[in-house]
């Protein structure tokens, strides 16, 4: 397991994507707005295989030429700048050929009665996945979520938890669902719950913002200081899918570690 606690949290961005998977811009583009920016490290990742998406944008051989590719810039920019090779690993991940310096463990979609739901295509997709898989209870949704979101450093071996209240992200008046609703509250903190005693750093993601999801990063304020409050460790990262959005609002945000 990477140490992604003793830098200066402002100095790394350890949660980026790529053309290879769902991103607009080169690992290389990224590696130099990395350095443009003055940081130390950067690890670019790469969104594994899941049901949902294989074949449509990643497979394992993308999987593996990324890594390949990662290997040559590692040596291009060793003088300049720490490059690491990730992997967004899934909960409902199928496939992977491994290999990577390290995990991010997420959960991007939810398996229901034998069919797959993506959660954060889109607010229309989500509403559906809603409709179709819990007869439109939110809250049993979140708790499906949270079950999993639970169980995440179990299933994936990660160095750190991606995004841990992503189901929030078409949420941001709380017009499909409150926030403050009790199954919602008891279903996010039986996750962190579990989730600490792993010793795991939670990211606090800022890519929900730039992508005009978000006016302030993931976990919302709530989780993050129940997160606090039970010892977590924090880590700041942009999930970035273009160059220009490299460790995003990093001075802004910095003052919720």
């Amino acid at each position: 397991m990477i140490d992604l606690i003793s830098i200066d949290p402002t100095k790394q961005d350890m949660h980026m994507h790529t053309t290879f998977c769902d991103g607009k811009d080169s690992p290389e583009d990224m590696i130099l707005s990395a350095i443009d920016k003055g940081l130390q490290r950067v690890g670019v990742s790469f969104h594994s295989v899941t049901k949902l998406n294989k074949g449509k944008y990643v497979s394992i051989e993308k999987e593996q030429a990324f890594r390949e590719t990662m290997q040559t810039l590692k040596a291009k920019y060793k003088d300049k700048i720490e490059v690491l090779c990730g992997i967004e690993l899934d909960y409902y991940t199928i496939e992977t050929s491994g290999g990577f310096d390290y995990i991010i463990g997420s959960v991007h979609q939810l398996n229901v009665n034998g069919k797959c739901y993506q959660l954060d295509t889109s607010k229309k997709t989500f509403i559906d996945l809603v409709k179709e898989a819990f007869n439109g209870d939110y809250y049993a949704c979140a708790e499906e979520y949270y079950k999993r979101v639970a169980d995440v450093v179990n299933k994936t071996n990660c160095d750190f938890i991606g995004h841990i209240d992503l189901i929030t992200k078409f949420n941001k008046d709380q017009n499909l669902f409150d926030q403050n609703h009790p199954r919602y509250v008891n279903a996010w903190k039986d996750a962190v719950d579990k989730l600490v005693g792993f010793g795991v750093p939670f990211e606090i993601n800022s890519g929900a913002i730039s992508r005009g999801y978000q006016d302030i990063p993931y976990p919302m304020p709530p989780v993050l200081d129940y997160i606090k409050k039970k010892g977590g460790k924090l880590i700041l990262s942009s999930d970035s899918h273009a160059k220009e959005n490299v460790a995003y609002q990093y001075d802004k945000w910095k003052c919720l570690l």
